[in-house]
C-alpha cells in the first residue's frame, strides 16, 4: 500500500485534444490524406509545446497533455487552438480539460482526473473546448470568455460535474461546419450569405453526405 501511495503526485491539469473529422477524412479521402492531416496536427502540437513537456501520449489522432496548473494549460492551448483554426488543412479540433490529482506510472497518467478529462472531450462539439471549474476560474482571471453549461452527467462518472465552455479560439459557426469532415468554412468569405442546408468543403464530402446522411451529424 505504501508503494502505491508513493505513485500519487501533486495535482495536474490534463487535456485531450483531437481532430473532430479525422475518421471521416480517412473514409472519404483515404488513409494517405488522413495521415497528412495527422502529421500537420502533430507538428502544431509540438510547436505549441516548445519549452514545455511533450505529450503524455498519442491515441490515434488525439493528444493527451498534462500541465502543472490550469494557467499554463490555458496559455499553451490558447496558442495551439488558435493556430489550428488558422490552418486551412485542418478540420476543427475538440478539447477537454480537467484539474486534479493524478498517478504517474511508466510514463503515463492514471486516475479519475484523466477519466473525467476524456469524458469531457467526448462531449465537445467540433471547435469547442470544455473544462471543469478550476480551468474556468483561471480563464476568467485572464479575461477569457467562459460560458457556464451547468451540471452535466458524464459516462461512468458518479454524480454530475459542473462544466464550462472556454473560448480560447474564435467560436465556430455551426452553419458553416462541413458535417462530414468537420472543416470550417473561411467564414469571412461566407458570412454575407445565409446558409441553405449543410455547407460542404468539397463535392466528395457532399457526395458522402447525400449517400448516407444519417452517418453524419449536422452541427447545430
Amino acid at each position: 500500500m505504501r508503494q502505491r501511495e508513493n505513485l500519487a503526485t501533486p495535482s495536474a491539469t490534463v487535456a485531450f485534444v483531437d481532430i473532430a473529422g479525422f475518421s471521416a477524412i480517412s473514409d472519404v479521402y483515404g488513409d494517405a490524406a488522413a495521415l497528412v492531416v495527422l502529421e500537420v496536427f502533430e507538428g502544431m502540437v509540438r510547436d505549441a509545446l516548445s519549452g514545455y513537456e511533450p505529450p503524455i501520449k498519442w491515441i490515434g489522432d488525439e493528444a493527451m497533455l498534462a500541465f502543472p496548473e490550469p494557467d499554463t494549460a490555458i496559455q499553451v492551448l490558447g496558442t495551439l487552438l488558435q493556430a489550428c483554426r488558422k490552418e486551412s488543412r485542418l478540420p476543427l479540433t475538440r478539447a477537454g480539460l480537467n484539474h486534479g490529482p493524478v498517478i504517474h506510472r511508466a510514463g503515463d497518467l492514471f486516475g479519475s482526473t484523466i477519466n473525467i478529462a476524456a469524458r469531457i472531450t467526448a462531449l465537445a462539439s467540433p471547435g469547442q473546448l470544455l473544462a471543469t471549474q478550476p480551468i474556468a476560474e483561471a480563464a476568467v482571471t485572464r479575461g477569457i470568455a467562459v460560458r457556464d453549461l451547468g451540471m452535466v452527467a458524464l459516462r461512468s462518472v458518479t454524480g454530475e460535474v459542473p462544466l464550462y465552455e472556454i473560448e480560447l479560439a474564435p467560436s465556430a459557426d455551426p452553419a458553416w461546419i462541413d458535417p462530414v469532415c468537420k472543416m470550417h468554412a473561411p467564414y469571412s468569405s461566407y458570412r454575407r450569405a445565409a446558409p441553405d442546408g449543410p455547407w460542404f468543403c468539397s463535392p466528395r464530402c457532399e457526395e458522402s453526405y447525400r449517400r448516407s446522411p444519417r452517418t453524419y451529424e449536422v452541427p447545430r
